[in-house]
């Protein structure tokens, strides 16, 4: 069952251990799907949260942050990896969930280099798009915490939130 915008208009702590055990799928160009169970995510929330993109307000970048839920947000991290987040809660509070990992694909730049997903995909939909999208079909999944990564700019507290949420093995 594809998820609707009613799964994303939550806060992201709620969202971001819930995609863990979900599928990510990537209509390709010979009409064939590539599905992906989600492994790993980190939650990234608000403007207090010095790790979010947000931190320091409403700038062209982080506006889409402010949105609506259920869109990705896809940007060039160091010039070299397309990360893909998608966008939760409630519009003016800006916050998301970044897809660390997927089964067979350990990081963000290596899964959407799989996925063949790049800035093009930035502000599209993930409840309408008709190449890229998330499902649950019914796996339960077991998630553990732990502190995200590659947030050393980010305040020590910061850094220390346990906001990664991981397949348990």
């Amino acid at each position: 069952m594809r998820l609707g915008e009613d799964f994303f208009a939550r806060d992201c702590l709620e969202v971001a251990p819930e995609l863990v055990g979900k599928l990510i799928v990537r209509k390709l160009p010979d009409g064939g799907e590539l599905r992906l169970r989600i492994t790993e995510t980190e939650a990234y929330r608000g403007e207090e949260d010095t790790a979010c993109h947000a931190h320091r307000g409403r700038t062209p970048r982080t506006e889409l942050l402010y949105g609506r839920s259920g869109v990705f947000y896809v940007y060039l991290c160091y010039g070299i990896h397309w990360l893909m987040n998608v966008i939760t809660g409630e519009e003016g509070f800006p916050q998301g969930v970044l897809i660390r990992a997927c089964e067979g694909f350990e990081g963000p730049g290596k899964l959407t280099k799989r996925l063949g997903v790049g800035g093009g995909f930035n502000r599209r939909s993930a409840v309408s798009d008709n190449e890229l999208w998330f499902e649950d079909d019914g796996t339960q999944a077991s998630v553990t915490t732990d502190r995200r990564v590659g947030i050393a700019y980010a305040d020590e507290a910061d850094r220390e939130k346990l906001w990664r949420f991981k397949l348990a093995r």
